[in-house]
């Protein structure tokens, strides 16, 4: 059974481009919200942009952690699509959203009574504290709809459409920075105002997948109820992925200790450093999500030998993409610096580490790739027992920098070594064992 009309090279080509560009462009919505956020507050002046910096932390820190959603969402119902069965694969992609709802309303009763103890923790003045409160507290009722925005991304994307979802993304985030002008501005409601946009347009964004979503049940005969199997299951599939989540977090969060450690300046340069990774990362997850949509179809039904194609693919686009951006990064790693801060002497700084980030471009872009792939054939536990496994080797790398405490560019350089090296190959490893043997290519739904 062939999941497409043709398996030539071209066709393979273009189904994988028709899924990650328009995926790229809905990814890159999120950070668009927070930058319009911040621009806007921003000319209200140095103390409501402060606030806006502590309420975005926890605000970032908690929807990292529910990104799950829509990764465990894509393969189960890029299965049951793939098996032939989308009135099927629509109500799993639903049963997803009513966790989410379910998730995000609690997450939105217990965050909004624990906004002044999380506000607090960060230890700000008085002024910049009220600021955080103001906006972490509104903000908070806007976490059900990101998170059901999650999961109606994730059955979209199962159904091998990302195109609807960076329609909704970018009306989205037009009518996010139209809200915020009005009410920030013109009704005068400072910071208040900027929260309160963006949760309007958050809520929005829900209303436009409730009716594009409404209308494939309709289509598919499929229910639009929640079943305690189908929420059940997706609870049990993103439990999984919450653990991977969760041991990125701490490998992000513990290198971001380590700098501070180092000093001011070492931290300023890996803020930039990771921030050029992080931009590289954006086309990498566009990729890993056409390989999460095509996997899941392809393993539904029953084409493990187009699964492999995929995989072969995607890991060729996703080496070859690393090695065209590790090129751009080393070629202006001189020159990255000043772009950020205006400082020859911090671009001097992070030079050294821009060039190691260079070199490991490659195998970030594999890592990336098979993390999809295996998000797609709903190979959760794995991958979480994975993440675990990867920080042994991390932890003491860094906790060696720590000890040491380099100065300078050569303490930047040795952190980017254990973050893009040591943490990165280890990544490289657990997943390549996996994809090497046929454990992970189980079929049907």
């Amino acid at each position: 059974m062939s999941t497409s009309p043709s398996s030539s090279p071209t066709t393979l080509n273009r189904s994988i481009l028709a899924l990650a560009v328009p995926a790229l462009g809905s990814l890159i919505a999120e950070p668009l919200f927070l930058i319009v956020d911040a621009a806007m507050v921003g000319h209200l002046g140095v103390t409501p942009l402060a606030g806006l910096g502590i309420a975005s932390a926890v605000l970032q820190t908690i929807v990292g952690l529910m990104v799950f959603l829509a990764y465990s969402t894509t393969p189960a119902v890029a299965r049951r699509f793939g098996a032939g069965d989308p009135g099927r694969a629509v109500s799993v992609g639903i049963d997803g959203m009513w966790l989410a709802l379910g998730l995000g309303g609690v997450l939105a009763l217990g965050g909004s009574l624990l906004t002044p103890a999380l506000v607090g923790a960060f230890g700000a003045t008085d002024a910049v504290a009220e600021q955080a409160r103001i906006y972490l507290g509104i903000s908070m009722w806007g976490l059900p709809a990101m998170l059901v925005v999650f999961a109606a991304t994730g059955l979209l994307r199962g159904m091998q459409d990302t195109v609807t979802p960076l329609w909704i993304a970018g009306l989205g985030f037009a009518g996010n920075a139209l809200l915020n002008a009005l009410f920030i501005y013109g009704f005068g409601w400072g910071i208040a105002g900027s929260a309160v946009g963006t949760v309007v347009a958050q809520w929005a964004m829900v209303g436009a997948y409730v009716v594009v979503i409404g209308r494939l049940a309709r289509r598919h005969a499929a229910s639009v109820r929640p079943r305690r199997e189908g929420v059940s299951g997706s609870a049990r599939s993103g439990g999984w992925l919450f653990v991977r989540t969760v041991s990125l977090r701490v490998a992000l969060l513990a290198t971001v200790a380590v700098a501070t450690g180092l000093g001011t300046e070492e931290l300023a340069g890996w803020q930039v450093a990771f921030t050029i990774f992080s931009a590289a990362a954006f086309a990498l997850d566009a990729l890993a999500i056409a390989a999460q949509a095509l996997i899941g179809k392809a393993l539904g039904a029953g084409d493990v030998p187009f699964a492999h194609r995929v995989l072969g693919r995607t890991l060729a686009w996703g080496a070859w993409f690393g090695v065209i951006v590790g090129g751009l990064i080393a070629a202006l790693s001189g020159v990255m610096g000043l772009l950020f801060t205006g400082d020859a002497a911090l671009a001097a700084l992070i030079q050294p580490a821009l060039l190691i980030l260079a070199l490991a471009q490659p195998i970030c872009g594999i890592v990336f790739v098979l993390d999809g792939v295996l998000i797609g054939a709903g190979d959760v536990r794995y991958l979480a027992a994975a993440g675990v496994l990867t920080l042994a080797p991390f932890l003491p790398a860094l906790a060696l920098v720590a000890a040491l405490a380099p100065a300078g560019a050569v303490g930047l350089a040795w952190l980017g070594a254990a973050f893009f090296g040591v943490y990165m190959l280890a990544r490289l490893a657990t997943l390549g064992v996996r994809v090497r043997g046929q454990a992970w290519a189980i079929t049907g739904v």
